[in-house]
């Protein structure tokens, strides 16, 4: 197979402005969790009103860190009693911030990051996925191997709510996310010399250990329950599957699209890697 030509996500990093655009409080969204807000902070790509932190709560981890970052960058930081935090619909762990919505990117700017990379391009695509919970995981695997973009659907799939940040621990707050029609885009990326695989369980996949995964590729992962959409489907260039030996024969969306992109990860040598930290 002749690879695709492809090519780290360069930082969409913003300054906190010192006066604020006018905008409706139903616009501005409330991030809760020591590491969703911290990434949120580290990130820079979101305007961050205000953080709230409970009374008594100890200043040390990720919350010290967190609220260091804040006053540097002049944000209010006000103390509430605990239940002002336990009115939010997740574990706020006596931390939130009041933010600005996600700023999605475009598809031309996962290009452009993947295109200033010196590795093969590496992109997700959900279609449809619905729960919080598996994009959050998948969305925290992506940024864990390094994927240079993630793209979603417009419609009918959830994008990056708070609870999205959350259950990415806020992975979401790195990486860069478009909001495109998934066949149109696939369109695109195969115009860039990108491959695309899509990941199934079927007669027709071929086992993902027997594919080459080094070029440059997009990796799409169907809907819980549903899978592609027909479509999105008889776009791909390939179909993989994950070998399997037990009475279950499928894998939660998150936890397959998961091994596949460390599946990739590894095709390539794993680029970019970060070794732990030192035992204390």
């Amino acid at each position: 197979m002749t690879a695709r030509s492809g090519g780290s996500a360069s930082e969409l990093g913003r300054s906190q402005p010192s006066s604020f655009p006018l905008m409706a409080p139903s616009q501005l969204e409330w991030l809760y969790g020591r590491n969703p807000v911290l990434e949120t902070l580290r990130a820079g790509r979101r305007v961050v009103r205000q953080l709230q932190v409970a009374h008594g709560v100890e200043r040390q981890g990720a919350l010290a860190t967190a609220l260091s970052l804040a006053e540097a960058a002049g944000i209010p930081i006000e103390q509430v009693p605990r239940r002002t935090l336990d009115s939010m619909p997740g574990t706020h762990q006596g931390i939130a911030a009041q933010v600005e919505p996600f700023p999605y990117a475009s598809l031309a700017d996962l290009l452009e990051a993947a295109a200033e990379a010196s590795e093969p391009a590496l992109f997700l695509l959900l279609d449809l996925i619905q729960n919080p919970q598996n994009l959050g995981t998948l969305l925290r695997t992506a940024e864990a191997v390094g994927v240079h973009g993630v793209i979603l659907p417009p419609r009918r799939g959830v994008g990056v709510t708070p609870a999205v940040v959350a259950a990415s621990a806020g992975a979401s707050e790195h990486l860069l996310i478009a909001v495109e029609n998934l066949a149109q885009a696939i369109t695109r990326l195969k115009q860039a010399e990108v491959w695309i695989y899509g990941l199934e369980r079927s007669a027709e996949a071929r086992p993902i250990d027997a594919a080459d995964l080094s070029g440059a590729a997009g990796l799409v992962i169907g809907s819980e329950g549903e899978g592609m959409r027909r479509l999105v489907r008889e776009s791909c260039d390939f179909l993989l599957q994950l070998p399997m030996r037990g009475r279950i024969d499928s894998l939660n969306a998150a936890v397959a699209g998961s091994i596949a992109l460390y599946a990739f990860w590894a095709a390539r040598g794993y680029p970019g890697i970060v070794e732990p930290p030192a035992a204390r």
